[in-house]
C-alpha cells in the first residue's frame, strides 16, 4: 500500500480517490476549504492553502507520502522538485507539473522547442502590452491568464473596445503569483478535442479515443466519446501529444487539448498533467478503464497493456443557478434527480459544500452501443442534466 498526498480535492480528485482505494491505497486529501469532494471519501484530510510553501512542507513532513498528485493549479509547484529529491514520487513529475501549471512555459515548449502547430500568441503584463499584442494578432482573439483553470479569466475579444474588460477579467482570474496574460489568435476550428494520453514507467504511451467537447466561457459544458475524426488528424494529434508528454517526462494521464480544422489540420492548444474534466465522459463505461483508474495505475507504476473502446458516451454538467447569497448558509440541495434516474443514465453529484452562480455541481453521463447515434446521446445527456436543479 502507498500513501498518496492529493493536492486539490475537487470532483476530479474525488473520483481519483475512489479509484485509488479500490487498489488498496491510503489517500490524504488536501484543499483550501473543509468538506471538499475528495475529502468526503479519503482516509485523511488537511485544510491549508497550497500556495503557502511552509504549510505544504509541513503536510509533506507530517504524512511522509510515497506519492504526490496535483489536481489543481494553485500550488507552490517549485517545492515539488525538493520532494522528488527526497524520494517522493510526484505525478507525472515535478517538471511536468511546473511546466503545465503555467501557460507561458507549456506554450513556449510546444511551439518554440518542439515545433508543434499552435495559434499565434503573445504575452502581456500591462494593458498597453495587451493593446500592442492585439494589433499583431488581430480580432477576434482570445485573452486568458497564464495560470488559471476551468476557463476562469478567459475572454474572446471581438474589438479593441473590449480589451480593457478582458485585461481586468484576466488579471482577476489569475491564480497564484503569476499576473500575466496570453493573447492568441482565434483559430477558425471546426471542433475541439481532448486526447487523453497515458504515459507509463515502461515507456509505452497509450491514447484514449478522442473526446469531443463544448465549452462556454472557457469552461466545459458537455463532452462525448469517441469524437468522429479523420484518421490523419487522429494520428497527428497523437504525434503531438506523445512529443509534448515525453518532453515533460513522468507517468500518468494527461488531458491534451487540440483545435481541429478540417481544412488546416490540428493545432495544439493546452495540456493538463492529470485527469481532465471533459474526460468525465469515461465514467459512462466508454472504455475498459476510466480516466481516473488509468491515472491511478500509471501513478503507482502498474502496467496498462491496452485501452479498449467499449461504448459511445456523452456527458453534460449540472450547474448551479443560484448565488451564495440565495443559499443563506445552507447546504446545497437537489431536485429533479428522480426524473433523471428514470432513464438509462448515471448522475454524479459532487458534494460541493457551497455554490456560486454557474458552479459545476454534478454531471450526467449516458452511453450506448458503439454503433449508436452520438448526437442522440449528447441530446439525451443535456436533457437529463437540465432536470437537475440546485436549491
Amino acid at each position: 500500500m502507498k500513501k498518496i498526498l492529493l493536492l486539490g480535492s475537487g470532483e476530479l480528485g474525488k473520483e481519483f480517490v475512489i479509484a485509488a482505494q479500490r487498489l488498496g491505497q491510503h489517500v490524504v486529501a488536501c484543499d483550501s476549504y473543509p468538506g471538499a469532494p475528495a475529502m468526503q471519501v479519503a482516509d485523511e484530510c488537511e485544510v491549508f492553502s497550497m500556495l503557502d510553501g511552509s504549510a505544504l512542507d509541513a503536510a509533506v513532513a507530517k504524512h511522509k507520502p510515497d506519492v504526490i498528485i496535483c489536481e489543481i493549479e494553485a500550488i507552490r509547484t517549485e517545492r515539488l522538485y525538493d520532494y522528488e529529491k527526497q524520494g517522493v514520487r510526484v505525478v507525472p513529475s515535478a517538471r511536468a507539473v511546473n511546466f503545465t501549471m503555467n501557460r507561458k512555459a507549456i506554450r513556449d515548449l510546444a511551439a518554440k522547442e518542439l515545433g508543434l502547430k499552435t495559434a499565434k500568441y503573445f504575452y502581456a503584463k500591462t494593458y498597453d502590452e495587451l493593446v500592442e499584442a492585439s494589433r499583431e494578432v488581430g480580432f477576434p482573439c482570445v485573452v486568458k491568464p497564464l495560470m488559471s483553470s476551468s476557463g476562469k479569466g478567459q475572454s474572446i475579444v471581438k474589438s479593441a473596445d473590449e480589451l480593457q474588460h478582458a485585461f481586468e477579467y484576466g488579471m482577476e482570474g489569475s491564480r497564484g503569483d503569476v499576473k500575466e496574460l496570453i493573447i492568441e489568435e482565434f483559430i477558425k476550428f471546426d471542433y475541439e478535442i481532448t486526447l487523453l494520453t497515458v504515459t507509463q514507467d515502461n515507456g509505452n504511451t497509450l491514447f484514449c479515443a478522442p473526446v469531443g467537447h463544448v465549452q462556454k466561457g472557457g469552461d466545459y459544458r458537455e463532452s462525448f466519446q469517441p469524437m468522429p475524426m479523420k484518421e490523419e488528424h487522429i494520428r497527428e494529434a497523437e504525434r503531438m501529444a506523445k512529443a509534448v508528454t515525453e518532453a515533460l517526462t513522468g507517468s500518468g494521464i494527461w488531458g491534451v487539448e487540440f483545435f481541429v480544422s478540417e481544412s488546416n489540420g490540428v493545432y495544439f492548444s493546452e495540456l493538463s498533467p492529470r485527469p481532465h474534466d471533459t474526460g468525465m465522459v469515461t465514467l459512462a463505461g466508454t472504455q475498459n478503464f476510466n480516466e481516473f483508474e488509468l491515472h491511478c495505475r500509471a501513478a503507482l507504476g502498474l502496467p496498462i497493456p491496452c485501452i479498449k473502446p467499449l461504448r459511445k458516451g456523452a456527458s453534460a454538467v449540472v450547474l448551479s443557478g443560484i448565488t451564495p447569497e440565495q443559499m443563506e448558509g445552507t447546504v446545497p440541495q437537489f431536485r429533479g434527480v428522480e426524473q433523471t434516474c428514470e432513464e438509462d443514465a448515471d448522475v454524479r453529484l459532487f458534494g460541493k459544500p457551497t455554490v456560486r452562480l454557474n458552479r459545476r455541481m454534478g454531471v450526467v453521463v449516458v452511453s450506448g452501443e458503439l454503433d449508436s447515434d452520438l448526437d442522440a446521446l449528447r441530446d439525451k445527456a443535456k436533457r437529463l442534466a437540465s432536470y437537475v436543479e440546485v436549491y
